[in-house]
């Protein structure tokens, strides 16, 4: 990965890949092995349909009308009726990164050479990835069976120069002012590529598959990982700030109960607090026996959200290295079969559980939050203003906490519960696994927002216990939070300070300086 190249084969696609894909831009290229599986499946499909052969979806209808035989030379305008009777999706237009994200791993699928594409139109879709057409693709219309069908019925509409197309400045950044929506045709031919006639069976294999639930799910996932450390490191700091124990901590306790989330939580708080002055100020003095829940119980809480994130994370990755089209032709064998890998169930199942654990590190976070702001129970000034009643404070910061939080309740309602029969009650079964990934992604920008409120004010606590100093991870924390937001002296634009916070969580930056002292679990 050190060469800004990224070779795909269709079984070895990680997480971290994926993370070096949208941060790096590496140029995308197929291994010479995936090359030749993919002309060997290609070559039988072109077999079957010159010796007329009945499969679903190469010489028939599809769904509901998998009986009815389509003449040969029809077959092209079968797959192309199919692109464009399936583009129905609705609603606000994906983010280019899940956009982006799709693309890849919808070579990815295809390049283990079981779907039957021909090698010049995947490369099609390796170019617009290489060049940065991003396809428009409305967020709705997917119930995560027979794969994300008209979402990627979309994606496939710019390669066959009918959709359109959104030239990006920056990938990460979601802001429509950051895009520019032109034809896909036009898209094409700025970057002198032509639009693919598709083939038999090219269609089908394009859009059936899970690629938009799980491009958000891989996403989803690679924030996940570094937000339960910017957890433990927000907890910190309100640990420092509230003046509480480190006994709660203790390797001893946890060796007890050894869940590896709450043990790996436990020794990241001992690792941040090490060496503060407000804590060793309070160790003879502080009349209380033990602290709330929100603080005492961080490893307990924490832990079972860092333990369901790994395991939502280990099976994202199985996802992103299988073949999920329908059917799948097995070239050694000279065979295929007709299944329903398309199916959206794993991925909406582990997207619910994200959401759920994802919540609660947001949960607790307000807490911790109210815990600050409420002067009888922080021993620090009313809403952590010096001159209260002229002055709000971060009183309302408090409220955004916990309207994001309740909010975050209602997202973290699973979707994967509810099924609505579709194509005539042939598929009557859905997963619903879109709206699991898509419920989740705002999930996550939630709980990032409650940890960067949470960060802001534990900062603003610090300031009351000056000159004490913070330890070796909170102390970092602090004084990077510093960098960007002043002290507040008197009341100003929360908003803005809010934002500057949120920055330093979504970017890593505020991460990756508190693991430069401290090497967190």
């Amino acid at each position: 990965m050190q060469s800004k190249n990224l070779k795909i084969d269709g079984k070895s696609l990680t997480l971290e890949q994926i993370d070096f894909f949208f941060n790096d831009k590496p140029v995308v290229s197929l291994t010479s092995d995936a090359k030749k599986k993919i002309n060997k499946a290609r070559a039988l499909v072109d077999k079957w349909v010159e010796n007329d052969k009945v499969i679903y979806g190469v010489t028939t209808g599809f769904g509901e009308f998998a009986n009815v035989k389509i003449s040969h030379e029809k077959l092209e305008k079968l797959q192309e009726n199919l692109i464009v009777s399936h583009s129905t999706g609705v609603g606000e237009n994906l983010p280019p990164l899940i956009v982006k994200i799709m693309m890849l791993l919808r070579v990815n699928a295809l390049a283990r050479g079981h779907s039957g594409i021909r090698l010049s139109t995947l490369e099609l879709l390796i170019d617009m990835i290489n060049n940065n057409i991003i396809p428009v693709i409305p967020s709705q219309g997917s119930v995560g069976s027979s794969g994300d069908l008209a979402p990627l019925s979309h994606l496939v509409l710019a390669m066959i120069g009918k959709g359109y197309i959104q030239l990006v400045k920056n990938i990460n950044d979601d802001n429509a002012r950051n895009t520019r929506i032109i034809s896909a045709s036009a898209g094409l031919k700025k970057y002198k590529l032509k639009p693919v006639k598709l083939a038999a069976k090219e269609g089908l294999a394009l859009i059936n598959g899970t690629q938009m639930m799980t491009a958000f799910a891989a996403n989803i996932c690679i924030n996940a990982k570094k937000l339960v450390k910017l957890a433990d490191t927000s907890a910190a700091l309100s640990h420092e700030a509230l003046r509480a124990t480190d006994k709660a901590y203790d390797k001893r306790l946890h060796e007890l109960r050894p869940f590896k989330g709450q043990l790996n939580s436990a020794e990241n708080m001992l690792k941040l607090i090490k060496d503060s002055e407000i804590r060793k100020s309070h160790l003879e003095n502080d009349p209380r026996v033990q602290d709330s829940y929100s603080t005492r119980c961080i490893p307990q809480i924490h832990g079972a959200s860092r333990d369901a994130v790994d395991y939502v994370c280990s099976r994202v990755e199985i996802e992103l290295n299988s073949v999920n089209d329908n059917p799948l032709i097995f070239p050694e064998q000279g065979d295929h079969l007709e299944g329903g890998n398309f199916h959206g169930q794993p991925m909406a199942l582990a997207m619910d559980f994200m959401a759920i654990a994802l919540s609660e590190l947001a949960n607790v976070a307000e807490r911790r939050i109210e815990r600050l702001v409420n002067g009888s129970l922080s021993m620090l000034p009313r809403f952590l203003t010096a001159n209260g009643g002229l002055n709000s404070g971060l009183m309302i910061a408090q409220y955004t906490a916990a309207s994001l939080v309740s909010e975050n309740k209602v997202l973290s309602h699973p979707a994967s519960v509810d099924s609505i029969p579709t194509s005539a009650n042939q598929e009557d079964h859905n997963s619903m696994g879109s709206i699991s990934a898509r419920k989740c992604f705002q999930v996550l920008k939630n709980v990032q927002t409650v940890i960067a409120i949470e960060l802001m004010s534990a900062a603003q606590g610090i300031e009351f216990l000056k000159p004490l100093k913070c330890g070796k991870g909170t102390g970092i924390a602090y004084s990077t939070i510093r960098k960007i937001v002043p002290p507040l002296k008197n009341d100003r634009i929360i908003y803005k300070d809010i934002q500057k916070v949120l920055t330093l969580v979504k970017s890593g930056e505020l991460l990756k300086e508190v693991e430069k002292v401290v090497k967190l679990n």
